[in-house]
């Protein structure tokens, strides 16, 4: 199957789920990065059905009543990178960790900068929640380049629904 996707209205804005048959693909938060993906990729097929339990749960979410997501993901990318993206995963909602104590966590301490990169690449904001990585004196760190809004948004809802 190829790849197909949904809108999803989020109290942000809109964003885009990617799905094929394995799940869950990618989460394009930003309206210009859908465009350049469809610019590049060429049209993609509307399919709501495929990702009726991402839209589920993302509703959930953005009501507080969903902690962890259970939706089949499938992402792309380095075994390092997996790592980190798993990593991200077991940060339990409303809490945060640095990077440093990110990099730890999978046994690569000196390796900050890479987990940031990670981070940066990660194809599965929300689900994937790369919003719950802060600097080491706690300060909000990138977001989707200068997106801080959304991470500060994200890290709020959390906080309010802990």
């Amino acid at each position: 199957m190829s790849i197909v996707y949904d809108h999803y209205e989020t109290p942000f804005g809109r964003v885009h789920l990617l799905a094929g048959n394995d799940g869950i693909k990618s989460v394009i938060l930003l309206e210009e990065h859908w465009e350049e993906y469809q610019r590049l990729k060429g049209p993609v097929m509307r399919d709501p059905g495929i990702c009726r339990q991402a839209v589920k749960e993302l509703d959930e979410y953005f009501c507080g009543k969903r902690k962890q997501f259970s939706v089949a993901l499938s992402y792309e990318g380095t075994v390092f990178y997996k790592s980190v993206w798993q990593a991200l995963q077991e940060i339990p909602y409303g809490e945060t960790r640095s990077y440093a104590e990110l990099a730890a966590s999978i046994g690569r301490p000196r390796a900050c900068r890479a987990v940031g990169q990670a981070n940066r690449r990660n194809p599965l904001p929300i689900f994937v929640p790369c919003h719950r990585v802060i600097g080491k004196d706690g300060g909000l760190t990138g977001y989707l380049g200068e997106h801080l809004d959304i991470k500060q948004f994200l890290l709020r809802l959390e906080a309010m629904n802990k």
